[in-house]
């Protein structure tokens, strides 16, 4: 009997820490302040930003649906698990998922491996191919980096999205195909639409139910901090370790920094981190971050044209900057800020760092 329930205790173990529940169990009592339900769709996705909520609304309408869907958002934003959301939340969860990185293939192959290809297509084809959209036949595929794709493979694209319907590469006879398309892409498609590169008619028939994820860098320190927290749980188990307890230093100055590789950089960084440091708490010392901070402010303005930081992310921005240079003591951070250390703890709270 103990055995059966030790191996029961197991398997819900398992089954938590697949979940963003395992992120709140982690934290000490003080932290675990916001409740994550159990049911959570979208339990790998770590942030609870106003801009990530839009995110998740738009994606559990479009998974009710069987719309196409374009993401867009920059490299590291997670285009990819929102991709992997739609599918999962749709009735078409049974069948299959595909992904097909278009940046990653040869303009020239490209079209085969979405297509396939018919006997004697070309020189070698010594038997009928089948491609990426018939493995993905009742469910859905994923095409990440869409803005890679060469025009006429555009066009291939606009008809299967009209018309249900491919020619194989060397194939005269039409395949009829059922499956849901979900793009994503880093690239404006507005200006590649002016200067020839992109077809408007596939612009418009792709762009159904869009998606937008927003930068790391605007999401507010209290989703770098939960992303913190669950990255570290994370990599600490993978690498056979006990989850480390955060010095304020450090957590001051991840949520300082301007992220400019979004979510990616930041898991790379903390593994990074739970490997090189000792003993069982994270040091500023012990993230790979450059000496000189990029400016929230140098990156908002970078990334946005003509968009200016508000008042209180210069704020923000520069309180967490005098804490990590204060090495995480709040007593001396409020002494170069001129301010009341109760001030200081009240917009740490507001800024989400510490308890």
């Amino acid at each position: 009997m103990l055995e059966l329930l030790a191996s029961l205790a197991a398997q819900a173990a398992s089954a938590i820490e697949a979940t963003t529940l395992h992120q709140e169990l982690v934290r000490a009592p003080e932290e675990a302040r916001d409740p994550v339900p159990l049911a959570d769709r979208f339990n790998k996705i770590v942030g609870e930003s106003e801009s990530m909520q839009r995110a998740y609304k738009l994606t559990g309408r479009a998974a009710a649906s069987d719309a196409t869907v374009l993401i867009r958002g920059e490299s590291g934003t997670g285009k990819e698990l929102i991709a992997r959301a739609v599918h999962v939340n749709s009735p078409r969860r049974e069948k299959a998922f595909v992904k097909v990185d278009c940046a990653a293939l040869p303009a020239s192959l490209i079209e085969n491996e979405l297509f396939g290809h018919e006997k004697g297509a070309y020189t070698g084809a010594d038997q009928r191919a089948e491609g990426k959209f018939d493995a993905a036949q009742g469910g859905t595929i994923f095409l990440d980096e869409l803005g890679e794709l060469p025009t006429p493979v555009q066009g291939k694209l606009l008809r299967v999205l009209q018309d249900r319907e491919f020619d194989r590469v060397g194939g005269a006879k039409p395949v009829k195909v059922d499956v849901r398309v979900v793009a994503a892409t880093n690239r404006d498609l507005e200006k590649m639409i002016e200067e020839g590169r992109f077809r408007s008619d596939l612009y418009y028939r792709v762009k159904v139910v869009e998606i937008a994820l927003p930068p790391l860098r605007v999401r507010g320190a209290e989703d770098v901090t939960r992303l913190v927290r669950h990255f570290l749980a994370h990599h600490a188990k993978r690498h056979g370790r006990s989850v480390p307890k955060i010095a304020p230093a450090a957590l001051a100055r991840l949520a300082a920094y301007s992220w400019p590789g979004n979510v990616r950089e930041l898991e790379n960084c903390l593994e990074s981190a739970i490997v090189v440091m000792e003993g069982d708490e994270l040091r500023a010392e012990h993230l790979p971050l450059p000496e000189r901070v990029p400016s929230l402010r140098a990156s908002a303005t970078e990334s946005s044209g003509d968009r200016v930081p508000t008042l209180a992310e210069v704020e923000k921005e520069h309180v967490l900057s005098v804490l990590a240079r204060a090495n995480g003591n709040r007593s001396e951070a409020a002494r170069l800020l001129a301010i009341g250390r109760n001030t200081l703890q009240r917009k740490l709270r507001e800024y989400g760092v510490g308890p």
